[in-house]
């Protein structure tokens, strides 16, 4: 039974939410705001969280940072604010994914699946690391190394660098990097690809804005340059 916290103010909303989530299996925490809802995180230690940005003590972003602080647990952000501008801020503090209201309870639950997949742990035969430049990637451990020191990144940015270093040396088309790390539900949605190559960059590379090994080809897609 997967774990999953709801932080959203609207009553009626969290009521169907947790409806819905029990009746398909899922073990359902709520919260009401900001607050309560940092510390359910740290009690309940869901597999997911449904996060609403528009929360009576804080910012909905103030949590997502707060839990980013401390855990890789992914979070779905759900909100009316359909602004590009506030997605891509959401997916730049470490979103997993946005879904905005109103929304297809379906989906909804199709992505939250998806998003415990990607954070979900695998269990390797043997270890396997990478070795590109002063980066090590391990695939059993889910764990980067830059130059000796852990390097700490999301379940989504690991999903979409190991795609990456798996195919190293070879242009990854922008489809099937939406397909594999997003679902294709995900086929349109570009723009996570450009938050989230930025964000691998800030993290493994010496220049961002000059990367060596995470390469974008124009409309095409990303490969990892040894």
């Amino acid at each position: 039974m997967n774990r999953v916290l709801v932080i959203d103010d609207e009553p009626a909303l969290a009521r169907a939410l947790a409806v819905n989530l029990r009746a398909a299996g899922w073990e359902v925490e709520t919260a009401h705001d900001g607050a309560s809802g940092l510390e359910a995180a740290a009690r309940f230690h869901p597999e997911v969280v449904v996060l609403d940005l528009g929360l009576p003590d804080m910012d909905g972003t103030e949590v997502l940072a707060g839990l980013r602080g401390w855990t890789k647990v992914p979070v779905v952000v759900l909100s009316a604010r359909q602004h590009g501008e506030d997605k891509i801020e959401a997916l730049d503090l470490g979103a997993d994914d946005y879904v905005t209201k109103p929304f297809a309870m379906n989906e909804l639950m199709a992505r939250l699946r998806a998003a415990v997949r990607r954070g979900q742990d695998t269990q390797a035969e043997s270890v396997v690391v990478l070795e590109i430049g002063d980066l090590e990637i391990d695939f059993a451990r889910k764990r980067v190394a830059k130059a000796g020191a852990d390097v700490r990144l999301t379940p989504t940015e690991w999903a979409f660098l190991e795609l990456l270093a798996r195919n190293a040396g070879k242009l990854v088309p922008r489809e099937q990097i939406l397909r594999e790390v997003w679902g294709p539900a995900y086929a349109r949605e570009t723009n996570y690809l450009r938050v989230y190559a930025a964000q691998l960059r800030r993290k493994l590379e010496d220049d961002p804005a000059h990367p060596r090994h995470l390469v974008t080809s124009s409309g095409l897609g990303y490969t990892l340059e040894p």
